[in-house]
């Protein structure tokens, strides 16, 4: 997993409990302002007074946005790293495509505005555009490696271009969460349906599908 880390210097972390909690609510505050108003709209005033602070206790957690919002995406990046990414074995594969999916973007979805306002920041911003680049590498590499898995079900097709699709649907994957925290969950829902049945239908032969 890539760990993120600014040209910036890093403040002190911090040890008591009182701390650590404050530390936390003002992540917590960034996470929710980010994804109601995005990167450029959320000032540090309006963290630290969602976080419970006052706008200079900000800067001993923090020595800016940019490095508070790296911070966040450390924290999405270690969710995904957690996330456990063996596909079920037996039963309908469809169904069981769309119950992995869903488990994947089980993740908080406060979470899913910390990344578009990180596309946000790192349009403008080398530095993070260059991060940007890297997870991005990660990213895909965990899901070729989740084709590959799929690939050694019976009735997986071999004649399909895996790397490739599993370029497509890594950004696919992405976009998903830039937009989830505005989307209502019925419509994600249907969206991590139809990605499922995407991959389905690329990834296996149709004849399975005609026997279901």
């Amino acid at each position: 997993m890539p760990v993120l880390r600014t040209g910036e210097e890093q403040p002190a972390a911090p040890k008591q409990a009182r701390s650590l909690e404050k530390r936390k609510q003002l992540l917590r505050a960034g996470r929710l302002l980010f994804a109601e108003g995005g990167y450029e709209a959320t000032s540090i005033q309006q963290i630290a007074a969602k976080g419970g602070a006052a706008a200079g206790a900000f800067y001993i957690y923090f020595h800016s946005k940019r490095q508070m919002l790296v911070e966040l995406m450390n924290e999405l990046l270690q969710r995904l790293a957690n996330l456990n990414l063996q596909p079920a074995g037996g039963g309908d594969v469809r169904v069981g495509l769309r119950d992995f999916l869903a488990r994947m973007f089980r993740t908080d979805r406060e979470y899913y505005g910390v990344f578009r306002a990180w596309q946000e920041a790192a349009f403008s911003d080398p530095e993070l555009g260059a991060m940007q680049k890297t997870i991005e590498a990660w990213t895909n590499a965990r899901v070729l490696g989740v084709f590959q898995l799929l690939q050694r079900h019976p009735a997986a097709r071999h004649d399909c271009d895996v790397p490739a699709f599993a370029r497509m649907m890594d950004r696919h994957f992405w976009s998903l969460l830039a937009r989830g925290s505005r989307m209502r969950s019925k419509d994600f829902d249907h969206e991590i349906e139809l990605a499922a049945d995407v991959i389905y239908h690329y990834l296996f032969h149709h004849a399975l599908a005609g026997k279901e």
